[in-house]
Parts: structure tokens; C-alpha cells; sequence
């Protein structure tokens, strides 16, 4: 059943549907993505791209039963069926910078119908440094800014670059079971965060960091001239010590880094602003009615980080941008249509 979807979905079968709509009718692209909270993202990449001749619709790979995740995506339902009405929309993860080194990075990295987000996930780019603090605008209400949340990732960045490399290195060397992602993630977490404790939170990370790199080191003595070529190879990937958390693990970074930061950041700011209002209440019923009405005003974070779109500013999505750009570009000449977007 799902190999019958599988061949009828197929970018021909939609180009013939297409056909049958008329002239006229706009061509429809289908846009497959891995999973539920993907859509959202890739309808925002994808939006801008749409016009009197095209639209395109996000889903996941299947219809009949569950699948989901990239592989399936990929490797087993869509591959062999992608064409000009078919994409698949991807995270890039490891893939992207490990340069063809696998089966799946090569797909990643070399077919024209697959898009991905340079950046290791979407979660990174929701967690773009610039964007966050509109991010806690949003949840508090309150333009304070009382914590350079940009300049946090930045020196949390440079701090965990070098130890990145070696993460990369040893996928690339395809040894990456003596030095594994969640090894990677274990040294670089933040712990118990606190906004007074800042400065020490990321001096203890460095002492971390800088133990596990000369382990690394010891373990791999001949490996000095590959790790400085990878290095300057990942810059011109994107990766430079500044921006190091775009490309670890999206989830860990969402989860164990960012959220905690914006919860702390965010929670002060409430603070602020309650105290504000009784502060300047004059009185108690006033007091009352104005706390009740922050109160149903201020959002939750994590489900507004999710709706953070500002890293439409940032690098991996202006060349995710021009890569559906071009994609659409060859498809017009082909056809003999005209690319209109927003782009």
C-alpha cells in the first residue's frame, strides 16, 4: 500500500495532474518535510516563492501510515520521486557539513530537490542570537534590556568552536563512536543557570571544554594538519567561532541552553514589571485589576520561541532562500515560465 502511494506520488504523476487543471490554474508543488513542526517553518521559506503560476503544499511523506524523519523522507519514500513538483524539505544536522562523507549527506548535499537548513535544525535558527530579545518582548511585555543574550551565544560559541571541530572531525573520519554528538553535548552543557552567575556559568564551560580538547588531542596525535584543513573548511561552510550554535544539536540547544537563559531573563523581567505596578497602583483594586491584566497579557516561552521568526536576517536562511530561488529559476527556464517572488 504505501509503495502504490509512493509511485503514484511521484513529481510525474503530479506534473500530469498539474496538466489536467488547465492552463490557466496554478502548478502545485508538493514540499515534503520530516515531521509535524515542520510545516510551519517551510511554509515561511516557502510562501514568499509563491505566485499566479505556483504554490506550493507542506507535508509529511505520507499519508497512509506514520512515517516520519528524515531517512524516510530521503531514502525511502520521496527520493526516487522527486522532480520539479516534488521537494523534500530537510534539517541539515551533520549532513550538511560532513560534505557527501555518507550516503545521506551526499543526498543532502548533491540533489537538486532536496533543501535543507544549513543551520544544524530549525531550532537553531528559532534560537538566531539576534532575535531574542524581541523573543522576550514578546513574553513579558517589558523592553528592558537587561541581558546581552546575543553576546551570550557569542562567547558560548567561541568557547565550544574548538571542541566542535573535533565533533566534526571524527564524523568525517567516520570514527564518530569515540567521540559521539551526546559526548559532545555532555561537555558543552550550560548547567544551572543563573543571570548573577553568568560570567562563571560559561568560565566553568571553558575549563570543560578546554580538558575534554586536550584529551581529544592526546587521543589522536597525528590528526593536527586534517583538524586545522576542517577547520578553515567549516568556515567557509559558515561555521566560525561566533556562530558555533547555529550548527550543534538543535534540540540541545533549544532546550538545554536557550530556554533556560530566556526563562531567567524573562522571569526577571515580570518581576520588574509587577513591582512597576505596585509601585505606582493607587490603589489596592487598581493594583489588582492592573497585575490580572499582565498577567493574561505575558506568553509562555518555549511556544514563543517556536513562533520566532526573526532569523530571516540570519545567514543559513538567506542562502536557504537563494537556493529555492535558484531551484525555481531553472525550473522557469525549462518551462518557459517567469520566476516571480518576493525574494
Amino acid at each position: 500500500m504505501g509503495r502504490r502511494l509512493s509511485d503514484n506520488l511521484s513529481s510525474a504523476y503530479i506534473e500530469a495532474a498539474n496538466r489536467l487543471n488547465g492552463k490557466h490554474a496554478r502548478r502545485k508543488i508538493i514540499a515534503y518535510v520530516e515531521a509535524y513542526d515542520d510545516i510551519f517553518f517551510w511554509r515561511t521559506v516557502l510562501s514568499g516563492f509563491e505566485n499566479e503560476e505556483r504554490y506550493f503544499e507542506v507535508m509529511l511523506p505520507s499519508r497512509i501510515n506514520l512515517t516520519k524523519g528524515k531517512r524516510s523522507v530521503l531514502m525511502n519514500l520521496v527520493s526516487k520521486n522527486m522532480g520539479e513538483n516534488m521537494i523534500a524539505c530537510v534539517d541539515a544536522d551533520y549532513d550538511y557539513l560532513l560534505q557527501g562523507a555518507t550516503p545521506l549527506s551526499a543526498e543532502v548535499n548533491g540533489n537538486p530537490y532536496v533543501f535543507h537548513t544549513y543551520a544544524y535544525a530549525i531550532e537553531n535558527l528559532q534560537c538566531y542570537a539576534p532575535s531574542l530579545h524581541d523573543v522576550t518582548v514578546a513574553v513579558t511585555l517589558n523592553d528592558h534590556a537587561l541581558f546581552d543574550l546575543e553576546e551570550f551565544l557569542k562567547q558560548y560559541s567561541e568557547i565550544v568552536h574548538p571542541l566542535f571541530v573535533w565533533s566534526i572531525w571524527h564524523y568525517r573520519c567516520g570514527v564518530h563512536r569515540r567521540f559521539t554528538i551526546s559526548d559532545f553535548n555532555r561537555v558543552v552543557e550550560i548547567g544551572s543557570f543563573s543571570l548573577r552567575g553568568a560570567a562563571n556559568c560559561l568560565q566553568h564551560l571553558r575549563h570543560k571544554v578546554q580538558i575534554r580538547v586536550r584529551q581529544l588531542q592526546r587521543e589522536n596525535p597525528g590528526a593536527k594538519e586534517s583538524f586545522l584543513r576542517l577547520k578553515d573548511e567549516l568556515r567557509l561552510l559558515g561555521v566560525t567561532p561566533e556562530t558555533t550554535y547555529l550548527y550543534v544539536q538543535g534540540h540541545h540547544l533549544f532546550d538545554n541552553i536557550v530556554v533556560p537563559v530566556l526563562k531567567r531573563v524573562c522571569d526577571r523581567l515580570i518581576r520588574e514589571r509587577e513591582e512597576e505596578i505596585n509601585r505606582n497602583a493607587v490603589h489596592d483594586t487598581q493594583r489588582r485589576n492592573e497585575l490580572s491584566s499582565y498577567s493574561h497579557s505575558t506568553e509562555a516561552v518555549v511556544p514563543m520561541l517556536r513562533r520566532n521568526v526573526g532569523y530571516a536576517g540570519s545567514e543559513p536562511f538567506r542562502r536557504l532562500r537563494e537556493d529555492v530561488a535558484r531551484f525555481l529559476e531553472q525550473a522557469a527556464r525549462r518551462t518557459g515560465g517567469i520566476l516571480k517572488s518576493g525574494f
